[in-house]
């Protein structure tokens, strides 16, 4: 018998299921299942890597040097509180293991991406898990959840699966009312699609223990590639520093991810269309009896009224080609999530339902 054993936490982890991208006997798929851009990466990226290649022999900078400075330049930030790393999944794994461990607590919120209960599991810390209102995170329960032993609050925003946004001034309320042993992680994947939001980056820049995330693989379509980055006090990007492996990023991960974070006019079109469809998308789910809350993200999260109506749509839509992702482990077990596409991806799915909807009615 083995004495091998591991850590706390770890055999609590479920693995993680991405969105299906397959139906048998379709050629004509369409993935609305993982969130991804329905334009891809912008030229500019795609260019950029390509010349990259050349240079695969060669090591990459150990210091994201470039990158860095491009993100500061664009957003306006200090390159020395920038960290980047294998998605923004893996900045929030530096956070989570940098500040918390065995006897510590890190919270979410019940319909929170379903990383953070796997983060908090191989930090080998406890998790706590809050409820939200109406589908919104509640800063009340967040602050009422805090012990001498928190550490960490996890949050996105917008949030993911629900694509619901909770308000700055909400965002400061919760930011004020943490003790300062807390970090706040702002988990920002979906920012660019919520218009006139910062993402939490000025709280970040004020405070000592507020931390924002963010990704590329949303509105630069380079999630094949896996680059995220984070935005926080000096001190703590010190500490995830040490735990970050010095060659995370490659050549060409680095090379597009420059490219494409100063491609603002890509960013500008992308966020457009998002906007035109995703109103486009909301207001015929909810014609069709599909509720659906204001989302600020580039997918919807429909909700049937039982689970039963919940399949009868995804069946629809799967015999028109269309794939989407089903959110029962987010605790939505008739909710479907929809990718925001382009006009004629978003008329296709309107178009399916239209027909299911017709089909149940005769």
């Amino acid at each position: 018998m083995t004495r091998i054993t591991a850590q706390p936490g770890i055999m609590d982890i479920a693995l993680y299921q991405g969105g299906q991208s397959h139906l048998a006997g379709v050629t004509d798929v369409l993935k609305l299942s993982s969130n991804e851009n329905p334009l891809g990466a912008p030229p500019s990226a795609v260019e950029a890597l390509g010349a990259a290649a050349s240079g695969l022999h060669l090591y990459p900078s150990t210091d994201h040097a470039a990158l860095r400075s491009a993100i500061a330049q664009t957003w306006g930030l200090e390159a020395d509180r920038l960290i980047c790393g294998v998605g923004s999944d893996e900045v929030l794994q530096f956070v989570t293991q940098a500040f918390a461990g065995p006897g510590d607590e890190i919270i979410y919120t019940e319909h929170g991406f379903s990383m953070y209960p796997i983060l908090a599991n191989m930090a080998g810390a406890t998790r706590v898990c809050v409820a939200e209102h109406e589908r919104v995170v509640d800063v009340d329960a967040i602050l009422e959840a805090i012990t001498d032993r928190t550490r960490i609050v996890l949050l996105a925003n917008p949030a993911n699966p629900t694509g619901t946004l909770l308000p700055m001034e909400e965002l400061e309320r919760l930011a004020d009312g943490l003790p300062d042993y807390v970090i706040l992680v702002i988990d920002g994947a979906y920012v660019e699609f919520a218009v006139g939001y910062d993402g939490g980056i000025s709280l970040a820049r004020d405070r000592d223990n507020v931390l924002v995330t963010r990704t590329f693989s949303k509105i630069y379509g380079l999630g094949g590639l896996r680059i995220g980055w984070g935005y926080g006090p000096q001190a703590m990007i010190d500490v995830m520093t040490r735990i970050r492996q010095p060659f995370n990023l490659s050549v060409v991960q680095l090379a597009a991810a420059e490219a494409a974070v100063r491609d603002t006019a890509w960013v500008e079109k992308c966020v457009a269309l998002n906007v035109e469809q995703r109103a486009r998308l909301t207001g015929a789910l909810r014609q069709l009896g599909l509720a659906c809350d204001e989302s600020h993200a580039n997918f919807v999260l429909a909700r049937a009224e039982t689970v039963e109506e919940a399949d009868a749509a995804e069946a629809a839509l799967n015999a028109d080609g269309i794939l989407i992702r089903r959110v029962a482990g987010y605790g939505f077990p008739e909710g479907l999530r929809i990718t925001v596409g382009d006009a004629e991806q978003t008329g296709r799915v309107i178009a399916a339902l239209t027909r299911w909807r017709e089909g149940a009615a005769a």
